[in-house]
């Protein structure tokens, strides 16, 4: 009975979603776009969010390893400002997830609605025609999505040790702690650096996909 209670709660949730997009798409269309214009508009902002991230990362970085040059001077101001640093990073790779997520979404609808109508088309030479353009923006997506997921994944180690900067100082807040956490900074550095590379091979995977995507 309750494995049933719980199926059909999940089959509620299913509906409702999907609900919730065909809505979604149905407004959309009304102001004349469609879903291959709506998968061009979520990856140039995937694009722009994931920037804005990268940067975000660097200047964290940064102000980290100028802070912990610390030289007498207030504790709670040099833990404030680690701790802020830390929320607005967790804000944009939140960001950057939403996004990629929606990305995703519209784009296995987008392919799942072309080859249900590509069984519509009579014409034998136009149905393979637009079979094949499926094939290879298929092929296309594959590896913008592989690229963002990379990038997507690149963010997880930078926050949790970043969250854990956060967390240690807020218990340890004295001089000492600083000179503790010093020695993480170049791990963090090292992360960083692998970040910035797969968001901007992300980036450019964007760049690629969109030359190829007529939409």
């Amino acid at each position: 009975m309750k494995i049933g209670k719980i199926f059909s709660v999940l089959l509620c949730a299913f509906f409702i979603a999907t609900a919730c997009q065909t809505a979604y798409y149905a407004a959309w269309e009304k102001l004349g776009k469609e879903k291959r214009h709506l998968l061009r508009d979520n990856v140039e902002k995937a694009q722009s969010e994931q920037k804005e991230a990268t940067e975000q990362f660097k200047d964290a970085l940064t102000r980290m390893k100028e802070l912990y040059g610390f030289h007498g001077g207030e504790l709670e101001e040099v833990y404030n400002k680690i701790k802020a640093d830390y929320e607005e990073s967790e804000e944009q790779a939140a960001s950057v997830r939403e996004r990629i997520n929606n990305v995703q979404q519209i784009a296995a609808d987008l392919f799942k609605e072309w080859e249900g109508e590509i069984q519509q088309i009579s014409d034998p030479a136009l149905r393979e025609k637009s079979r094949r353009s499926l094939q290879g923006s298929r092929q296309n997506y594959a590896r913008l999505e592989k690229a963002m997921k990379r990038a997507e994944a690149s963010m997880t180690p930078v926050l949790k040790r970043h969250q854990d900067q956060v967390l240690y100082l807020k218990h340890n807040l004295n001089a000492q702690a600083i000179g503790s956490l010093k020695q993480e900074v170049g791990a963090i550095e090292v992360d960083v650096k692998k970040l910035v590379q797969e968001m901007e091979k992300s980036i450019r995977e964007a760049d690629l996909f969109l030359k190829s995507f007529e939409g």
